[in-house]
This record gives C-alpha cells, sequence and structure tokens, in this order.
C-alpha cells in the first residue's frame, strides 16, 4: 500500500513538473548596440516588442510564453562577443539574435559557429555574414550591401555620368559597400572612372576637409555609403559648399527616415536612394503593419521598427516550423522558412542562409518641410542575389 501512495506521489509530482516546464516561457536572447546608434535601434526595440507582444497574446510558442532578454553590445565587436555568451550560458537562451554595425555582426558570427548557437543577424549589412565568413548557424534578415548596391547600379548606370567619387565610413560596412559598387558599375559601365575616394572614420568624419577633397576632384557624380550623425554633417556642409550643386549623387540607405528627418528642410533633392517611404506604401501588409505600430507607439514606424518586427516574426515562424527549441531543429526550419512581413513574404534561402526582404528605390524630395522619398519602387530582395552555383564559389563549405 505504502508502495502504492508513494509511486502516485511520484506520478503526480513528475506530472506536475512537466507540466510547469510546459507553461515555462521560452528565452530568447536580443544584443545591440542601443546607446551608439539610438536613431535606428529605440524603433527597431519598439518593432519587435511590437511582434513579442503579437506572440505572447496568441498564445505565444510551442505552449509557452516568449520572453526576451536584451543587452547593450557597446558596438564594439569584443563586448558583443561577451554578451553573446552571457545571454546564452547565464540567461539560457535557446537562440541569439540582434547585432548593428557589420564588425559586431561579424563577431556574433564567429561566436554562433564556434558555440554552436543559433544567431539571427537582423541588421549588419556585409556581405561576410553570409558569404565569405557564413557558417551552418548564422541567419541574415536584412538585404546585404551586395543586394542594396545591385538595386542602384542600374539606376546609376543609366546617369551616363563618368567620373566618379566615393565616401564611405572607413569599418567593414563602408569598405564592402564602396568595393561592390566599384565593381557592378565598371560592369555595367566600362568606361567608368573613379576619381577619388574618402574613408572617414565611423562618427567622427571632419566633413569639411573630406567635403573639399571631393569637389576638388570634380567628379561628375558620388556614390555615398555615410549614415547617421556622418550622413548629416556631409550633406550639412556638402550644401554649404555646394558639393551637391548640379552634380549626381546615389546614396545607400540615405531614404530611410532614420536618417532623413534629422536633416528637415536640409534634406538632399534629388538623390537616388534605398530607403523606407513608410508614408505611401500602399500595400495591405503595411497599412496592417503601420496602424498596428502606431496604435501601440503613438508614432509612426522607421526602417528599424520593421527590421525588428520582421526579426522577432522570423524566429516564431522558425520555431513553430522545428516544433522545438533545439538548435540543430532551428536550423533546418530557418532554411527555407516562409515569414510575413511589412514588406510582403519573404523566405531565408537554404543556400546562404539570406533573406529575401528587398528594399525601397527611389529619389529624395522635399514635402512640407522634411525629406521624403518620391518615385520609388519596392526591388524584391530574391531578384538581386546570385544563384545558388555563384553562392557556392563565395561561401565555404559548411
Amino acid at each position: 500500500m505504502n508502495f502504492r501512495i508513494a509511486a502516485a506521489a511520484l506520478f503526480a509530482s513528475l506530472a506536475f513538473c512537466t507540466s510547469a516546464a510546459a507553461q515555462g516561457t521560452l528565452r530568447i536572447g536580443e544584443l545591440n548596440s542601443y546607446k551608439a546608434q539610438p536613431a535606428f535601434l529605440e524603433p527597431y526595440r519598439q518593432g519587435w516588442q511590437l511582434a513579442l507582444e503579437e506572440i505572447n497574446a496568441a498564445g505565444g510558442l510551442l505552449g509557452r510564453r516568449v520572453e526576451v532578454i536584451s543587452r547593450d553590445d557597446n558596438a564594439n565587436p569584443g563586448d558583443a562577443v561577451r554578451v553573446a555568451e552571457e545571454l546564452v550560458s547565464r540567461e539560457r537562451a535557446s537562440l541569439i539574435f540582434g547585432t548593428f554595425l557589420s564588425n559586431t555582426g561579424l563577431a556574433v558570427t564567429d561566436f554562433a559557429r564556434q558555440r554552436k548557437v543559433l544567431f539571427l543577424a537582423a541588421e549588419p549589412l556585409t556581405d561576410k555574414i553570409t558569404w565569405q565568413n557564413g557558417n551552418r548557424y548564422t541567419f541574415r534578415l536584412r538585404p546585404s550591401t551586395y543586394m542594396q548596391v545591385a538595386m542602384l547600379v542600374p539606376e546609376a548606370a543609366k546617369l551616363r555620368k563618368k567620373r566618379w567619387a566615393i565616401v564611405y565610413p572607413n569599418y567593414e560596412y563602408g569598405q564592402s559597400a564602396a568595393e561592390t559598387f566599384r565593381k557592378m558599375l565598371k560592369a555595367a559601365q566600362p568606361d567608368v572612372e573613379f576619381v577619388a575616394e574618402q574613408a572617414p572614420a565611423l562618427g567622427r568624419i571632419d566633413a569639411g576637409p573630406v567635403v573639399q577633397a571631393l569637389a576638388d576632384a570634380k567628379p561628375d557624380a558620388i556614390f555615398n555609403v555615410l549614415f547617421a550623425a556622418d550622413l548629416a554633417k556631409f550633406v550639412r556642409e556638402g550644401n554649404t559648399r555646394g558639393l551637391f550643386r548640379d552634380r549626381a549623387v546615389v546614396s545607400l540607405l540615405s531614404g530611410e527616415p532614420e536618417y532623413l528627418d534629422p536633416l528637415r528642410d536640409e534634406a538632399p533633392i534629388g538623390w537616388l536612394v534605398t530607403g523606407y517611404p513608410w508614408y505611401s506604401i500602399d500595400t495591405p501588409a503595411h497599412a496592417k503593419f503601420l496602424e498596428a505600430y502606431q496604435r501601440r507607439w503613438k508614432e509612426y514606424p522607421r526602417l528599424g521598427s520593421v527590421v525588428g518586427y520582421s526579426s522577432m516574426m522570423s524566429i516564431a515562424a522558425a520555431v513553430r516550423r522545428a516544433g522545438s527549441v533545439d538548435t540543430e531543429k532551428l536550423v533546418e526550419a530557418f532554411r527555407g522558412v516562409e515569414v510575413d512581413t511589412p514588406f510582403g513574404r519573404v523566405s531565408y534561402r537554404a543556400s546562404d542562409h539570406q533573406a529575401t526582404m528587398g528594399a525601397f528605390v527611389g529619389r529624395t524630395a522635399l514635402s512640407e518641410g522634411r525629406g521624403v522619398m518620391t518615385g520609388f519602387r519596392y526591388v524584391d530582395g530574391a531578384s538581386v542575389l546570385p544563384p545558388d552555383a555563384e553562392v557556392l564559389k563565395l561561401r565555404p563549405q559548411q
């Protein structure tokens, strides 16, 4: 009789523990450069928080409430690796996502390879994340430097400008974008010449000498890769010195409200850019997101908002597909998974783990005292990615 009582008690205890585990939280780690890049990353945080709330309101994942443990990586690769280790080891996160700068993204990419933990690189743009340094455990959401340059080069070639100058921040993202632009434009327009190049340190541009050096080279057109505060200083100094007068400018990311809005009526006019014209996108998917975002945060979204939201929804789609948070099952689930985003449905390619999210290409203009994008079109990321056979040459065997 005592044995039966003990067995029943043990069974009840095991059942309780199993139930408690099922009802426990599913922990996801997130790291980013919130203090260093607040213009992009505060909207990004609001984006993933909105998605997280929607996921939990619908019952969570695998019957469990989802919790995101977020840390700042101080925009430093060493700190990013330390934080990633803390999230995995101490916080017991099942996977990690985030990073903004390409150098921090690459550091965490290598961490994911060594520790065999799934990492979704939400924002860093360097091609190395999915190609040269790509690995089984790393996926990337945003369109890469290669993809965004490929969206701009056909329009740049139509300008038929022969003498080009390039300005970019001197770290992985800027170097990668500049090199890709040179190669692609030369292929599209063999007679092109690159007559000047300026590469100021990230966040430390001395805009006067940079603008003057570009003006002295007398280029027909400029390719710009600067962003955030560097871009604002460059634009203001360029306006003052007449650098952009009667001169074509092709500019990566400059149509994103994070970078246009601070310039207000000083925003450039007529630049060919990639960006996010949230105020004029007329699709059901975007309208639904816009309404939910404005209701929750009482402000309009930025591109960071879309990236944060889509990152969280990508993780949710992969977890549901895997039916588990086991790393190897998640890796297989992410390969080819389809995700509904504010830009429409995207998928993660099995060949290089790059998402097919696209970007908007258009021209900058002024409207009611602020910079906007006009004449834009959405370019599907899948249309500017190399085929799988080419990826095999770019990406090490995994």
